[in-house]
């Protein structure tokens, strides 16, 4: 009887799943399909540069596992740029990891902000003309208040929080060059979030906010839960994001559906 191919632990989904070589469009069918773990060693190992033992343990499988996982994507990424064949990323057996949201739960002090209006969390990043910063000590809120961004540009947004001391953001859709400055900043991103400020915050401190680490804007997609299904929001699911309006992703997730 064959062994049960085990579900790989994925940190996050990729957010451009399709790639033509230009002047060349798909017509012929030799696609080359890379699969969401194998996705995920080349993420990993080539662009985060982690040694193989922490990667294996990232993803909740043997040495073994990345080793024939790197070795099979690797031939696909040169067959990719050797043969000019178009380039999809889907499939796989795999598992979103967990919400990192518990980790924050029972540090001293933190400053968290929201993008707001209105009492509510605005929906785009890069748009926002107030947030809602918050400071919090052990779980709990002590104050808060709102400060304008005064027409501060999205590439500079980083920058505004870090100098107010901001460690967590909590907003609606963002895109991926102000998640990058967020990354840069050390300002960690929950992003994809919806509702009363207030109360979202609150959750947060909780262990218990709905977010989507895969909120982007100008995004589409519909949600994948291991063991069941949801939408809008991050419980150990997935979402199918198409940087390029190639359609949702196409996968094999680890649970029952």
């Amino acid at each position: 009887m064959p062994r049960p191919n085990k579900c790989k632990c994925i940190s996050r989904m990729p957010r451009f799943l399709s790639f033509e070589p230009k002047g060349k469009p798909d017509a012929d069918g030799s696609r080359i399909i890379l699969n969401v773990e194998e996705y995920e060693v080349i993420r990993l190992l080539d662009y985060e540069g982690l040694t193989q033992e922490e990667c294996a343990l990232r993803m909740d499988v043997g040495r073994a596992t990345v080793q024939a996982l790197y070795a099979e994507a690797r031939k696909k990424m040169a067959r990719f740029l050797v043969e000019g064949a178009a380039l999809r990323i889907e499939g796989g057996s795999y598992r979103l990891a967990e919400p990192e949201v518990g980790r924050f739960i029972g540090e001293k002090t933190m400053k968290i902000a929201v993008t707001y209006s209105n009492g509510q969390i605005f929906g785009h990043f890069g748009h926002t003309e107030q947030f809602k910063i918050y400071e919090a000590e052990n779980g709990k809120i002590v104050s808060s208040e709102i400060v304008d961004t005064n027409g501060t540009g999205h590439g500079a947004l980083a920058g505004f929080l870090k100098e107010r001391g901001v460690e967590i953001l909590i907003c609606g859709n963002i895109g991926g060059g102000a998640r990058n400055a967020l990354a840069e900043a050390g300002i960690r991103l929950f992003p994809g979030a919806a509702g009363d400020a207030d109360v979202q915050v609150e959750s947060f401190l909780a262990g218990s906010l709905n977010y989507d680490p895969d909120a982007m804007c100008n995004h589409h997609g519909a949600g994948h839960v291991c063991g069941g299904h949801g939408h809008g929001e991050h419980s150990c699911g997935g979402h199918g994001h198409d940087g390029h309006g190639h359609g949702e992703h196409g996968h094999h997730g680890c649970g029952n559906h």
